[in-house]
């Protein structure tokens, strides 16, 4: 019997003795709660990124939660929000008791349509939440004009975008504050955790004391100064947003490394272009000009050789899930991209939305396919992936 070939995930986190090494350090002094290293990691992170405030959180959902609040952002008020992102966007917005508004996106790129955006503006509108989907900034200067035009806030969701630029500024530095992820679908991962960045010394504060129950001072710096066996005061009602400092000694060791993991991505997606390129079967990725795409996905759209449309999309999409399955069948592990949120059952139900609601979203969600990527997939691997999308009549015919 031939041998049966290694299964393919669909990423992959680099750990090694590094992150080892780093992960006891704070089993040994004891030190287990936001401390640190929470605080190099969150100076690493500035510093990789270029925003004068890093400040590190349990996920990338809560980030997002602690700038709508930070922001005032609450009841009767309206967030503009992309319908094809991944849930979380949305929800922070509900958490907030304030209204995602959903607006479509450009198939092109996965990202909002800052014309869809402008169109959705209401009296209510407090703020635009832009997504970098997939390692590729939003368009962020032409969002932020159009919120300057409407006294709007800009909050990116850069939950995918570490390593992501628009000409020389990093994903989350453009905007009023990013939010980023650190989940194991992430270039660099911590398990879980967030953080947020912002240039707004005010803004940053706040934050600060809104994700440790609005207290006025961390325990560490109680702890660094005379005076810490009195408890600080609590002027705000915040939460409990904050990283341990196990999680935030795995970042720093993450961000040792984090130059050569984005490198590593970036060069398998050139991979795949190679692959890709001339298929009729799918659309690869698009990097526009002036854009550093940080690929923390490898997302295609399954086109079948012409252009994607509302009337043939239950046909492409039975087909685009029998390849997946196929896929799946011979060990190569892939993904829808995202959802279009405004079809989930929750959001469709309180708003009253259809699917046919925002078109480009809708056929995002139903003909994406995220292959395969990670630093240290093989040349041989990516070939294996790329044979399914060359003969996809084969493969149709397996699933069928």
């Amino acid at each position: 019997m031939p041998k049966a070939l290694e299964p393919i995930p669909i990423t992959k986190p680099v750990f090694g003795q590094r992150e080892r090494e780093l992960m006891c350090a704070p089993l040994d002094t004891g030190w287990v709660v936001q401390g640190p290293y929470v605080r190099r990691f969150e100076e690493m992170f500035a510093g990789f990124t270029g925003a004068s405030h890093a400040l590190a959180t349990t996920s990338c959902t809560t980030a997002l939660h602690l700038i709508l609040a930070a922001l005032g952002i609450g009841p009767g008020d309206e967030v503009i929000v992309p319908s094809f992102t991944f849930v979380a966007s949305a929800n922070a917005v509900e958490y907030a008791g304030a209204r995602p508004v959903f607006c479509d996106i450009d198939l092109a790129t996965f990202n909002l349509d800052p014309e869809a955006a402008r169109r959705a503006i209401t009296p209510r509108t407090r703020a635009i939440m832009p997504v970098s989907l997939f390692g590729l900034c939003a368009d962020l200067p032409v969002i932020a004009d159009l919120a300057k035009a409407h006294g709007l806030r800009v909050i990116e969701d850069a939950a995918c975008a570490l390593g992501a630029r628009l000409g020389a500024s990093h994903a989350g530095t453009l905007a009023t504050a990013g939010a980023f992820s650190f989940h194991p679908r992430k270039a660099i991962t911590t398990g879980e955790g967030g953080m947020v960045t912002t240039n707004d010394p005010a803004l940053a504060e706040l934050v600060g004391k809104l994700r440790n129950h609005g207290a006025e001072a961390t325990d560490l710096e109680r702890h660094q100064r005379e005076g810490g066996s009195l408890l600080p005061a609590f002027n705000l009602l915040g939460f409990n947003y904050r990283m341990t400092d196990i999680q935030g000694a795995l970042g720093v060791a993450q961000m040792e490394r984090a130059g050569e993991i984005l490198a590593a991505r970036r060069a398998a997606a050139r991979v795949y272009d190679g692959l890709l390129a001339g298929l009729e079967t799918v659309a690869p990725p698009l990097e526009p000009a002036g854009f550093t795409h940080a690929y923390q996905s490898y997302v295609v759209l399954y086109t079948a050789g012409e252009r994607p449309s509302l009337e043939r999309l239950e046909e492409l999409n039975r087909a685009r899930n029998r390849l997946m399955t196929a896929m799946e069948r011979q060990g190569v592990t892939v993904r829808q991209g995202t959802h279009a949120v405004h079809t989930l059952g929750y959001y469709a139900a309180k708003y009253g939305l259809k699917p046919q609601d925002f078109p480009n979203s809708l056929m995002a969600d139903r003909l994406s396919i995220t292959l395969p990527l990670f630093a240290g997939i093989s040349a041989e691997e990516q070939e294996r992936v790329a044979e399914f999308l060359r003969r996809p009549e084969r493969w149709l015919a397996c699933a069928a």
